[in-house]
């Protein structure tokens, strides 16, 4: 009887032991799970010091009836008093305890991490209930969610987290914000099941790809990949009342992936539009993903109705994408375009494009129908910097057809539209570290659009070493003419193409190349003459190597003199040399009054000497019967490196340079040192004398000067060249001085001036140097976004702001930010005596920011000539904050066209927009 009773008791002690172990468990992982193995061991033991005191018989005796209500407090009490020995064995608790056959299960762990909590006020704990409540600013992270809310309540029966905000005289405050990842929201409650992490939302607030998401009704979170949402409204707008969104019944959201919805409204200004779609998609990606490129709809009189950039998007990788898009036009007219990016970190980037227009005109069959191709080609690729100091890959290509800006109907590039000339440039340079040389591979291509001619080279490759110092002493600093000895070289070698566009990439473009290598190798030193003066002494020896020649005879048949090319190597050598005499001379004139302090006249004259002998050896004769005369001829009349010297050059040349600074004391009186300012940058004079020529032997006088006044702001450059010889009727040049002829000593043959100035709104504003200008003081504009729309007009407007700045109106004394630039350009030509302008014209443009959000910014020209303004643009913007609207317009001239475009700024609803353009008539062309 008594070990049935032993055994019994045991037993309830055990329940007594499992349910306060799991209490206690459930407090204590929240704070720290050493404190809940320490406890459990205590347990534990108490468990074996209460087996012991029923088997002892001078122990404690409790009756059976009692045995069940047996508390900590008893047990503790007890245990003190109790000695410490035992003679019953170590009993195993695992996953059960077994007495007698009685199994007692040990509960799963619900919580898979600790809790950390706090709250300002307190923390209430219901032990009884197992409930947990935290009031005023009360905060949880567990595992990687974080919610914060005015009170949260942990029900650890039920594994509900219950997060809301607080009722006050201020209203409904600290509403729940709940943080899983890099998702976020905000809502007016919240019910969140932290075992299977799915939960209620009352009044969902989230951000999703820069999309706000927002409910009124009851949202349900089943998992971390699906949220079922009623009543939500979609919007870009982060005001508190949004500027438009679409209304949703009913959706599915899949976070950081897409939105899939029933029936879509869209409302501006709470107002409902027409605008319903049965059923919407969308997307919600942080990274790049591929889908289709809505077009853009508009018409014109020549090709009808037409879709323009519609396609497809593929993000192939992290390191590039490609964009097909395509227009199609209801004449039949069509065009196609591929363009990529790509970019690896550190390493470069670039981007790459193709463009493909077939364009008609009129109808089949009617007297004005044509039909042309037209494509363009372009390419940039930059190397970073740190990728390879010694070795850099860049492109810069843009090539196609001559009349491809004139004639495309998608393109509005107006900017490369006013220009004939297009330019590409591939290279390859590297760097021999440890050696004097370097080496550059590049392939270049130059096409005049206006006479459809192209120049190509297919290489050019340049090798050339830095100037080295041969008989320099490695431990002296004195040198002297020999140690300055220096020695360079550079070799070139081209092949060059020229062509049309009637045979670009056709096989008829390389019948007619030219190959060729050009060597060049100089020798030079330095020297003092007499203190003040320098001497500089040079050598220079060219070889050039041609792959072909011509060769003259005369066709008898014909009766002409007739050029065959032939093949074959054939190595041209020329030299020369130099001598160079060179000074200083400073004036300085100085002042005791005032803030001028003095004036500073620096002079540097120069005269210089050039010898090279004849190389007319190289020349051919051929008898030509038809004048009875030999006639004589160059070989390489059409090699690139041009054919060698003929007779002897024996030159002298002349020059000056005048420099004029100031120092200025500043009307600081607390600043001691003079500033010094520049007054006249340059002030340049050279000529030359040739001493072997016949006639002529004086070269034209030329000058030019340039100058910055108003600290900067407006720069002037002068140049002219001036004549000493007069002219005959016809305009040519004779043996005569001008001043002979009653002129006067020179005759000015050509003069230009170029002037520019800019100012704006700050330029009247008095400086101080530690006032920062707030962003309410800078001129903003919003250039965003409207890759193909953008028609880029108005090239003045340099200055743009991200999209979700917020600018602030200010109705009082409020400030209008504009800045102007003006050009002035004029040009006077008298070579052959037509004393005429030959350029006179004004270019401005400029910006006017007339509220913190419109702007309107223009650019023109006027010619004084021609009596006429050139190309005008005008832009006006206007920032609707979520939304953006902007025109632009060309009034007048052969490329009349406006462009209108209202859009949300948001590239996550970018296809919301509407835009209207009116191209130019490429008939004019």
């Amino acid at each position: 009887m008594k070990i049935l009773r032993t055994i019994r008791n045991y037993h309830i002690f055990g329940k007594i032991q499992v349910h306060l172990k799991i209490v206690i468990h459930k407090y204590l992982l929240i704070k720290n799970k050493h404190i809940i193995f320490l406890f459990s061991i205590l347990v534990f033991g108490l468990s074996a010091s209460y087996a012991q005191i029923i088997d002892d018989k001078t122990s404690l005796k409790i009756p059976e009836t009692n045995a069940t209500k047996l508390s900590n407090k008893d047990l503790l009490l007890s245990k003190d008093s109790i000695s410490t020995k035992s003679n019953i064995s170590k009993v195993s608790l695992k996953d059960t305890i077994r007495i007698d056959s009685i199994p007692v299960k040990r509960p799963k762990e619900s919580l898979k991490d600790i809790i950390d909590h706090s709250a300002d006020d307190y923390i209430q704990i219901d032990v009884k209930k197992n409930i947990t409540k935290l009031y005023n600013n009360a905060k949880i992270h567990y595992q990687d969610v974080d919610l914060e809310a005015g009170i949260i309540i942990i029900d650890y029966k039920k594994n509900l987290i219950i997060a809301r905000g607080i009722k006050d005289s201020v209203g409904y405050t600290q509403i729940p914000y709940f943080k899983q990842g890099n998702e976020e929201s905000t809502q007016d409650s919240i019910m969140v099941n932290y075992n299977t992490e799915k939960a209620l939302i009352w009044g969902l607030d989230s951000e999703q790809d820069n999309g706000i998401i927002m409910g009124s009704g009851v949202s349900k979170k089943v998992n971390d990949s699906t949220i079922y949402v009623r009543n939500i409204v979609i919007t870009t707008s982060k005001k508190k009342n949004p500027d438009y969104y679409i209304g949703i019944k009913k959706a599915k959201i899949i976070p950081n992936k897409k939105i899939i919805s029933g029936g879509a409204l869209l409302y501006i200004a709470d107002v409902p539009t027409p605008i319903y779609v049965p059923f919407a998609y969308f997307p919600l990606t942080q990274s790049r993903t591929s889908g289709i490129l809505m077009p853009t709809w508009g018409e014109n009189k020549q090709q009808g109705y037409f879709l323009q950039n519609g396609g497809y998007y593929l993000a192939i990788s992290d390191y590039f994408d490609l964009a097909l898009t395509g227009d199609i036009y209801t004449n039949g007219s069509w065009g196609f375009r591929a363009n990529s990016n790509y970019a690896l970190r550190y390493k470069f980037n670039g981007n790459i494009g193709f463009n493909y227009d077939n364009t008609i005109y009129s109808l089949r069959g009617f007297d004005d129908y044509s039909k042309s191709s037209n494509y363009n080609i372009r390419w940039s690729h930059s190397q970073a910097s740190q990728a390879n100091p010694n070795a850099r890959l860049s492109a810069s290509v843009n090539l196609g057809s001559s009349k491809y800006y004139r004639l495309s109907l998608n393109e509005y590039n107006s900017n490369a539209h006013q220009k004939n000339q297009l330019s590409s440039s591939v290279s390859f340079s590297k760097r021999f570290v440890g050696t004097p040389f370097n080496l550059s591979l590049s392939a270049t291509h130059s096409q005049n659009t206006n006479t459809e001619s192209i120049t190509m080279s297919l290489p050019s490759l340049q090798l050339s070493m830095d100037r080295i110092y041969p008989f320099a002493p490695k431990n002296s600093s004195s040198k002297n003419a020999l140690h300055k000895l220096s020695l360079s070289y550079s070799m070139a070698g081209d092949y060059r193409i020229n062509t049309t566009d009637e045979h670009f990439f056709k096989k008829q473009m390389f019948e007619q190349a030219k190959t060729g290598i050009n060597h060049k190798a100089s020798l030079s030193t330095n020297m003092k003459m007499f203190k003040y003066f320098t001497v500089n002494p040079s050598a220079n020896y060219k070889e050039t190597w041609y792959f072909d020649y011509i060769e003259k005879r005369y066709d008898a048949s014909n009766n002409e003199i007739v050029n065959d090319s032939l093949n074959g190597f054939k190595a041209l050598r020329e030299y020369s040399t130099g001598l160079s005499l060179s000074t200083n001379i400073y004036g300085t004139f100085k002042f005791k009054k005032g803030r001028l302090k003095a004036l500073r006249h620096t002079i540097r004259p120069s005269v210089s000497y050039s010898y090279r002998p004849d190389f007319s050896f190289y020349d051919e004769e051929i008898y030509n019967p038809i004048t009875d005369e030999n006639e004589t001829y160059s070989p390489y009349q059409n090699g690139m490196y041009g054919v060698p010297g003929k007779g002897i050059s024996n030159n002298l040349g002349f020059s000056l340079n005048n420099t004029f600074e100031a120092k200025v004391m500043p009307k600081d009186s607390t600043q001691t040192e003079a500033k010094k300012i520049n007054l006249l940058n340059n002030l340049n004079f050279s000529t030359g004398y040739n001493m072997t020529a016949d006639t002529l032997r004086w070269s034209p006088v030329r000058m030019n000067t340039g100058a910055s006044l108003f600290k900067n702001k407006m720069r002037i450059n002068v140049n002219a060249s001036m004549d000493p010889y007069a002219i005959n009727a016809n305009g040519n040049r004779i043996n005569s001085s001008n001043l002979s002829n009653g002129g006067s000593l020179f005759r000015l043959t050509d003069a230009g001036m170029t002037m520019s100035y800019s100012l704006s709104d700050q330029s009247f504003k008095k400086q101080n140097k530690d006032a920062k200008y707030s962003e309410d003081d800078t001129y903003t504009s919003d250039d965003t976004g409207i890759a193909e729309e953008d028609m880029r007009e108005n090239r003045g407007n340099k200055k743009n702001n991200a999209d979700n700045k917020t600018k602030k109106a200010k109705l009082f004394h409020s400030k209008i930010p504009w800045d102007l630039s003006l050009s002035y350009s004029l040009r006077y030509a008298n070579g052959r005596g037509q004393n005429e302008i030959s350029n006179n014209s004004l270019m401005f443009n400029g910006n006017v920011e007339l509220t913190p959000k419109w702007s309107i910014g223009f650019n023109s020209s006027y010619d004084f000539k021609g009596r006429g303004l050139g190309y005008t643009g005008l832009n006006f913007q206007r920032d609707l904050d979520s939304w953006k609207m902007r025109f632009s317009w060309v009034p007048f001239g052969n490329r009349q066209t406006y462009y209108f475009f209202i859009g949300v700024k948001s590239s996550v609803l970018s296809d919301l927009k509407y835009d209207k353009r009116k191209l130019p008539d490429k008939r004019l062309f």
